[in-house]
């Protein structure tokens, strides 16, 4: 090596020089022929690299001095310096594996010998990240257990033949099931590893002489495969294997097939050992089968819904790390002390436990992905989950220079002054007091964070019901709170008692209710009408009552309790809403979210974070993605509209959005499960030729909290061209089969309900008419064959999603038909038929003199919405702007603005138009009728609008309807 030693010694802190100098000296006597040496040249920086791992690590040193020709191997392959592939770990190992005479424990421990000097090395040096170091020590111990089992197996078939499955007559395989951080690909320098071992079904091997059943078989194998990796030899050990996270632990079975597998876990399984199976990843074995058992398993781990009963669980295994650092004195211990490794992972973990049954991205086995996912999804805030990050990557470094300094699993910092220099160096610390410092302050804030975890709720004075059974609550009691309606009130209290739900809820989930519904009870008297509060909300109370993990939610979250009771009260819809899906409570707990309805943009952002981790053949999870989304975000505006944060116009607005950005995604869905089956169709022009238009309320951009979807779907591609896949369908079947596929997306019944009901009666030729148009079909029954109502109905028609090109088209050819002159008084006479006839068929025949139908009655919502259908007709032909927009307002403020409407007309009918529509959307919230009194503001807003009406149709005579006519009557083409 030609840089004088000297000097590059001089560079180390002085506590290490002589033991560098040591290690240096001892090095150059191995290495006799000075090939090592030889490696490295002149290069001051590789020198300085190799003296810096004398002075840091012993155990790199003294492997050094017995096996030189390590480092000259490393340094000739530029290992040390690159960052490998994957495949690297399997290809090395198995190429060793067959040279002649090789004997697999010699073989492993001295390919481990080589991988962690190459591993530690880039680590000491920094020419590796943190996450490559955990990767790749993963990726070792990866390959040393798939060689090792797949020699093992050799040679037991060998005895006994191959073990074959009762029931499918198929040869088995052990799946290893790596758990921790082996799961999650995040081993340490010196770790041992967690296994679990499991085979798909009983059975026995298929030899002549020696046949035994599976289980013996794969219990052989499996302590075979430890016998090669765990023991410690001559040539040190692979790794050191813990089996004690199988079912039952040390008592159980060393292996299990995949049926007593899903009944254990099942039938026994505990809290923590969903915890622990987090990280599970299988590393050998068939692929389908992997996968299947990895499905077995997913369901105990993840449940369907947010998960607030874990948390009385979660909360005892914390106060047991933090008794454990306690009782053992673990404060200078880097993973298990207070702020330590496990308590970053015991953060991320919870969350994955709580969460991930709704939030799919939580679903990962790495640690800061899933914080990463946190913060992405508001779970954390992202200033949290960057101290988190920080802390954890400093405490994995210290973890591997704590280990790598012995080759030692300990995570205690040291005390003899030569590994604290190490340390300190290696962290890159200007010296031990310098790194303490650095530490106290991460370990500090690791610590705060998990406190903040699922702390147990802030005491409260007491409160009236406090160890009141709510069977024992009488009408004094009730009366005291605030309850009017006291008997009532204890009739529903006594049903809910008697019911047959509760008798036959376990011990658990009814100390849980009984826990809850004084809390109940107390919330409601909060509230203006109590009696009224809680009689919308104990539905929802029955309907979680098997799902008791929701009572834990209200009970540990007071706030979310108040703001249920709140919305409930205000609305009926609102309680029904989260009757059916109760899943939608974990968006009370965060009320800066819940009374803010994000704007388009930030929705898509949303829906992105939600479903695109998500598989897109993975159609299961992308409805239910998609329909969680929309119920929240519905739900969302609802409570905004509550508080008053949100006038009618933006109510509308919002609820238009959320439809618009899921059809995007059902598109988007739709799409890549049929491309996947046929190809993509021939077509000239980019893009999918594919385009959705909305009309009525969402063509309007006025939809409300129940409204359905009237669209049409539009293609335009080859006439007669095929897609390019193997499976090749005419260019027609394609875009019809791909309108099916939307709608069974959008109508399909899950656990989470419907996202919308479709109606197509608005395309070419009604209920009769072809699914999917073309353009050009629809381009020509529009020009030659639609009626008046049908172009009545196109003023509210808009693209929604799809192709930009098509979009663009039909907006082309919608304004051109708009804007066709038309003989206006025909055109009048025609809209008048066509009004009266949708009232016979649709205003209620029974409604009361002094009563005013918001939509229906004369001086109503459609009579609006007729005249600017009508003037629409008429005018734009001359007035192109009008053709602009879809919604009504808009193009009142454009008729008043050219004239066509005196201004102070035009004014008069927006304001009725809001004030009828604002009526409707808090009565619909009510589930009430569309039926208000006639006085008031509401008289003057109508006879403002039959003063119009008056005015545009004078003289007008109906005109004759024919039968398509009669029958567009009887649906609302608004």
């Amino acid at each position: 090596m030609s840089p004088p030693v000297d000097l590059l010694l001089a560079s180390l802190p002085p506590e290490l020089v002589d033991r560098a100098r040591r290690a240096w000296e001892a090095l150059c006597e191995a290495d006799s022929d000075g090939a090592a040496r030889a490696a490295f040249g002149d290069d001051a920086g590789r020198c300085g690299e190799l003296v810096r791992v004398l002075a840091t690590s012993p155990w790199a040193a003294a492997t050094l001095a017995r096996r030189p020709v390590l480092l000259a191997e490393l340094a000739a392959s530029g290992e040390l310096w690159q960052r490998l592939p994957e495949e690297a770990w399997d290809h090395a190992l198995a190429a060793e594996l067959a040279e002649p005479e090789a004997e697999l424990p010699v073989v492993l421990r001295r390919f481990r010998q080589r991988a962690m000097l190459r591993i530690l090395w880039r680590d000491f040096n920094r020419l590796a990240a943190t996450a490559e170091t955990v990767r790749d020590t993963s990726l070792l111990a990866e390959a040393c257990i798939r060689h090792a089992l797949a020699a093992c197996q050799t040679q037991l078939e060998g005895r006994f033949g191959r073990p074959i499955g009762r029931r499918s007559g198929e040869p088995q395989a052990l799946i290893v099931l790596a758990m921790g951080k082996l799961g999650a690909r995040e081993l340490n320098l010196s770790s041992d590893i967690d296994l679990v071992f499991a085979y798909p079904e009983g059975g026995e091997t298929d030899g002549e002489r020696k046949p035994i059943s599976n289980e013996e078989f794969f219990t052989r194998l499996g302590r075979a495969l430890i016998a090669a990796l765990d023991p410690v030899t001559a040539e040190g050990f692979v790794f050191r294997v813990d089996m004690r996270l199988r079912p039952y632990g040390e008592s159980g079975p060393l292996a299990h097939n995949f049926a007593a597998l899903e009944a254990y876990y099942q039938d026994q399984g505990r809290d923590w050992e969903r915890y622990a199976l987090i990280k599970a990843r299988p590393l050998t074995g068939d692929p389908a089968r992997c996968e299947e058992l990895m499905r077995t398993l997913r369901p105990f781990v993840f449940r369907r819904y947010v998960d607030f009963g874990v948390i009385e669980s979660l909360r005892a295994m914390k106060a047991m790390i933090a008794t454990e650092v306690a009782r053992r004195g673990l404060q200078d211990n880097v993973k298990l002390g207070r702020g330590g490794i496990r308590e970053v992972e015991f953060v991320a973990q919870c969350l994955q436990l709580i969460r991930g049954g709704r939030d799919r991205a939580l679903q990962q086995r790495e640690l800061l992905p899933v914080l990463d996912s946190c913060a992405a999804l508001g779970i954390l805030p992202s200033t949290v989950v960057g101290e988190l990050v920080e802390a954890y990557r400093f405490l994995r470094d210290s973890e591997h220079a704590i280990q790598g300094y012995n080759d030692r699993q300990t995570q205690e910092l040291p005390r003899d002054p030569h590994a604290r220099a190490a340390l300190a160096l290696v962290m890159g610390c200007a010296g031990w007091d310098d790194y303490r410092q650095q530490l106290q302050t991460q370990r500090d804030r690791v610590a705060h964070h998990f406190d903040e975890l699922i702390a147990p709720p802030a005491d409260a004075p007491a409160a009236p019901l406090a160890g009141v059974a709510f069977g024992a609550v009488d009408a004094v009691t009730l009366a005291g709170l605030g309850y009017r309606e006291q008997e009532a009130t204890l009739g529903l209290l006594a049903e809910l008692q008697d019911g047959s739900r509760l008798r036959g809820l376990q011990s658990e989930g009814r100390e849980r209710l009984e826990h809850f519904m004084p809390l109940l009870l107390e919330a409601c008297a909060e509230v203006e009408a109590p009696d009224l509060a809680l009689r919308r909300i104990l539905p929802l109370v029955r309907a979680v009552l098997r799902r008791s993990a929701y009572l834990v939610l209200l009970t540990e979250n007071p706030p979310a309790l108040a703001e249920l009771v709140a919305l409930c009260e205000a609305s009926p819809w609102v309680a029904e809403l989260l009757a059916a899906h109760p899943v939608l409570l974990d968006e009370l707990l965060d009320r800066s979210s819940l009374y803010r309805a994000p704007d388009r943009s930030r929705l898509r952002e949303e829906l992105a974070q939600q479903v695109d981790r998500l598989p897109l053949d993975d159609l299961e999870a992308q409805m239910d993605a998609l329909r969680y989304f929309k119920a929240a975000h519905v739900l969302r505006v609802a409570a905004s509209e509550r508080l008053g944060r949100l006038p009618l116009m933006k109510v509308s607005d919002k609820l238009t959005f959320i439809a618009e950005v899921v059809l995007e995604q059902v598109l988007r869905v739709a799409w890549a499960s049929l491309v996947t089956r046929y190809g993509t169709p021939a077509r000239s022009g980019e893009g999918s030729g594919f385009a959705i238009c909305a009309y009525g309320k969402l063509g309007g951009i006025e939809l409300g909290y129940a409204s359905d979807l009237d669209l049409v779907f539009l293609w335009d591609a080859e006439p007669r061209g095929l897609t390019d896949g193997e499976r090749s369908i005419d260019n027609s079947v394609f875009y019809t089969r791909l309108g099916q596929k939307i709608i069974h997306i959008l109508e399909t019944r899950t656990a989470l309900g419907q996202l919308y009901e479709v109606d197509l009666r608005l395309r070419p030729s009604g209920a009769s008419g072809l699914l999917v148009s073309s353009l050009a079909a629809f381009a020509g029954y529009q020009r030659e064959d639609a009626w008046t109502w049908e172009h009545q109905a196109l003023v509210r028609a808009r693209p929604v999603a799809g192709d930009p090109q098509v979009a663009e088209a039909v907006d082309v050819l919608r304004c051109a038909i708009l804007a066709r002159p038309r003989d206006r008084a025909a055109l009048a006479g025609e809209v008048v038929a066509m009004r009266n006839r949708m009232r016979e068929h649709l205003l209620p025949r029974k409604l009361a003199e002094a009563s005013f139908h918001l939509k229906q009655s004369p001086g109503g919502i459609v009579d609006i919405e007729f005249m600017v259908q009508y003037a629409v007709l008429a005018w734009s032909h001359d007035e192109p702007e009008l053709t602009r927009w879809s919604d009504n307002i808009r193009i009142l403020e454009t008729l008043g603005r050219e004239g066509r409407f005196p201004e102070a007309v035009a004014a008069d009918l927006i304001a009725a138009y809001i004030a009828f529509r604002s009526a409707s959307h808090r009565l619909a919230l009510q589930q009430a009728d569309g039926v208000v009194p006639l006085d008031g503001d509401v008289r003057q807003h109508r006879d403002a609008v039959l003063a119009q009406w008056q005015t545009l149709f004078a003289g007008i005579e109906p005109a004759g309807l024919d039968k398509k006519t009669e029958a567009g009557a009887g649906h609302d083409i608004r």
